[in-house]
């Protein structure tokens, strides 16, 4: 199985973590194992680094490039981690890394039904590959509710267009490919607006993430691995849109919260310390040098934060 991973910020990935050879670290977005490979090559024999991934196609590929590193791969969602480690008698770790959004395979596989640029694929985009896919939600659910998801999640602001245009369509008949999906997106905006740029892009984001559940997952997955990490362990985020990344931004940001008393007190009486400290307060980016090597990497931010 070929399955292309281009690890992106993995300079800034390996520097932030601050891996220490001895330790026990969790990839819980493995994938083609670009990340996880090259933590586990910092490793001594002593060390750990569990590579988590959802997608039974990663968990395959990740266990073979990974052989002969001190590392275990895991076919779960990240989110799912504590239950993992406790599996593993492993009570926390030193280092954590998620890499959200889906990964190059993902997109370059025309079957798993994840880009617009493809006309004939079937219109799937589960990352686990069981459970809700992006055609049931197309063909099933309410004008309603796919123009909120088109907004929330999409932030697509002809959402109530082009959500007409589905549920219009899909009364003569289901919409099987994204092919079908695309086009229909394409009438349903201006024409000034397909000039301009791709107006599928947002449309299918959206479907994605509803299908997956990305942010619930990644909420619930914040919260897992900053439990399971160590006085000092470091957790690492790599996010790829503006949503992502602002709940990434605002749970870093509460567990770094001290102090909560009004300013008008002459002394703390609520007791509460930070929890963590930032180790970036502004998101890392691609250099000028991976952005000309890895179209992917223009969005990439990454946050780092330490527990204390």
């Amino acid at each position: 199985m070929e399955f292309t991973h281009f690890p992106v910020l993995h300079n800034e990935v390996l520097e932030g973590l601050a891996i220490d050879p001895d330790g026990i670290y969790v990839d819980g977005t493995t994938g083609g194992a670009g990340h996880s490979r090259m933590i586990a090559s910092c490793l001594s024999e002593k060390g750990l680094l569990i590579g988590l991934d959802r997608d039974p196609d990663a968990v395959a590929v990740a266990s073979e490039r990974l052989a002969g590193y001190p590392a275990k791969v895991v076919h779960c969602n990240y989110s799912e981690m504590r239950q993992v480690l406790d599996d593993l008698g492993i009570e926390s770790v030193d280092g954590i890394l998620l890499d959200l959004g889906v990964s190059s395979h993902q997109l370059d596989t025309a079957e798993r039904g994840f880009s617009y640029h493809t006309e004939d694929a079937p219109l799937d985009m589960r990352m686990s590959q069981e459970g809700l896919s992006a055609k049931d939600i197309v063909n099933t659910w309410e004008a309603g509710e796919l123009t909120r998801i088109l907004r929330e999640y999409g932030e697509e602001r002809f959402a109530p267009q082009i959500a007409a245009a589905i549920v219009r369509a899909r009364e003569q008949a289901p919409i099987e490919t994204t092919g079908q999906l695309a086009d229909l997106v394409c009438s349903a905006v201006p024409q000034k607006y397909r000039r301009e740029k791709n107006p599928c892009k947002r449309t299918f984001q959206a479907l994605r993430i509803c299908a997956n559940d990305e942010f619930g997952h990644l909420r619930l997955g914040l919260t897992a691995a900053f439990d399971c990490l160590k006085p000092g362990g470091r957790l690492a985020v790599i996010t790829f849109h503006s949503l992502e990344d602002r709940i990434v931004k605002q749970q870093f940001a509460e567990w770094c919260k001290g102090c909560t008393c009004p300013p008008d007190f002459p002394q703390c009486v609520c007791g509460r310390k930070p929890r963590a400290r930032l180790i970036n307060r502004k998101p890392i980016t691609a250099s000028e040098q991976e952005l000309a090597e890895n179209r992917r990497s223009h969005s990439a931010k990454l946050r780092l934060i330490e527990r204390s």
